[in-house]
């Protein structure tokens, strides 16, 4: 089950109204264990009071900079403002490591001094029995909140909450152990405090440099990459660079794709990859780039489409032949029918060069160079009598070759540049697509032969159902 997350206006409201709480809570801590700490003369519950004045502060800024992080993109902010989050988040952890070095200093010279007298009495133990009540439920709703709007500053808060409910139990322990008659009790309970605050800074200020020094999230790393190798048209993901930006993944991304595709698919398979990105992380901001890859099984007839694919050229009636090492190549480029012979030999040597750095300089290319109709036909039904015998003609043909029967739905159009012809026929569906292409291909040269006002005839080979 994925992790409910919310977006839009709602994520900066549920971020400001968790950090408001927490000040407030925050603050009346910070009073409650300092009026029992003074009465009861206890140093640790007093280093408990500045850990809570130090909560004060860290909340301030965690509220602060959860509403700086909303701000959107600027002239001089390119990715946002989501890194200020880090940002408090590293100065809370300098905040806590300063508290434990004087609580630690402190409780270290009262060792030293001797006994003092401490009253552990009943507002002590209110003022922390408060205390644990209100970090228990608080730190549970930072929590819960910073997991929902994937803030690292309210993330950063929560686990400093949590570990005070620790730190109070260790003045509990302190002044209990007092009460029993052993008075180093509450010194050795602010030096436990002092540990547990510098634990908390350890551990604030690790994710937070991590953040800030644009460390790749381990966690995430996988799963992005798994997305990606599981949407269909990815051969391979050649480069996967993450970081965090206060709730946002952010990164690029080297997608392998087959290089015999058209652009429009390539570009369709980086979409979906994106998508999938940002289905499993919202908000998501990884740019991604297709790389052209060439597959194993790429034939000589696909490489060399690639070839002239890529220069918007279109060849035709390719034949590639291995004469012992060598590889021989002929192929017919149709041109423009009016361009000189001079920049269309030019095109021709252009796509052979092209050729030969696909395939090696050790490969023979003979390129014919063939005139293409740009402009558009006008036509016209003929007359009933010529479709008569032009059909007459094609049925008399193709049953002397005995391949191809039925003929049927045959066209026939006059143009200013003379007749084209279209017709249908029936194959044996066993027949290879060459062997259907030389019936073809020697029907129509006969009717041509017949019928020279002919300009083009094409058939269509249907599968004979009854075969």
């Amino acid at each position: 089950m994925k992790d409910t997350v919310i977006l839009g206006h709602d994520v900066a409201a549920r971020k400001a109204a968790a950090a408001k709480a927490s000040i407030a809570a925050s603050a009346g801590l910070t009073i409650a264990k300092l009026a029992a700490g003074v009465w009861s003369g206890s140093l640790a519950l007093i280093s408990e009071a500045g850990h809570s004045a130090a909560d004060v502060a860290a909340t301030v800024l965690t509220y602060y900079a959860v509403r700086q992080a909303e701000k959107p993109a600027d002239e001089k902010h390119h990715y946002g403002h989501a890194k200020v989050e880090s940002l408090a988040a590293l100065i809370e952890t300098g905040l806590l490591f300063g508290l434990a070095l004087i609580v630690a200093v402190q409780a270290a010279l009262r060792l030293q001094g001797g006994e003092l007298a401490i009253d552990a009495g009943w507002p002590a133990f209110a003022a922390l029995g408060g205390s644990i009540i209100v970090d228990f439920f608080r730190s549970r709703r930072l929590a819960a909140v910073a997991k929902e709007t994937q803030s690292d500053a309210l993330a950063a808060d929560a686990l400093h909450f949590s570990s005070d409910l620790v730190s109070s139990a260790l003045v509990v322990v302190g002044l209990l152990a007092t009460r029993a008659g052993f008075p180093q009790g509450d010194a050795l309970a602010a030096m436990g405090v002092a540990a547990f605050i510098a634990v908390a800074g350890w551990r604030l200020g690790r994710r937070t440099v991590a953040t800030l020094l644009d460390a790749a999230p381990q966690e995430i790393v996988p799963r992005v990459d798994a997305i990606l190798r599981a949407t269909q048209g990815v051969i391979a993901v050649e480069r996967l660079r993450l970081r965090m930006a206060g709730p946002k993944l952010m990164g690029e991304a080297v997608i392998g794709v087959s290089r015999t595709l058209p652009l429009e698919r390539a570009a369709r398979i980086k979409d979906d990859a994106a998508a999938a990105i940002v289905e499993a992380f919202p908000g998501a901001l990884v740019a991604l780039a297709a790389q052209p890859i060439a597959l194993d099984d790429e034939t000589v007839l696909e490489r060399i489409l690639l070839v002239a694919a890529r220069r918007r050229l279109q060849v035709h009636r390719i034949i590639a032949q291995q004469i012992g090492e060598r590889l021989s190549i002929t192929l017919d480029l149709e041109l423009d029918g009016a361009m000189p012979q001079g920049q269309a030999h030019a095109i021709a040597t252009s796509l052979e060069q092209a050729i030969l750095e696909e395939f090696g300089p050790a490969v023979e290319i003979e390129t014919h160079i063939e005139p293409l109709e740009p402009h558009l036909l006008n036509g016209r039904d003929a007359e009933p009598h010529t479709r008569s015998r032009i059909e007459e003609a094609l049925a008399r043909h193709a049953a002397q070759l005995g391949t191809l029967t039925s003929i049927h739905d045959v066209r026939v159009r006059e143009t200013a540049d003379g007749l084209v012809v279209n017709y249908h026929c029936c194959v044996d569906p066993r027949l290879s697509v060459e062997a259907v292409h030389t019936a073809v291909d020697a029907t129509e040269r006969a009717i041509r032969a017949e019928f020279p006002e002919i300009l083009r005839i094409a058939g269509h080979a249907e599968i004979d159902d009854h075969m």
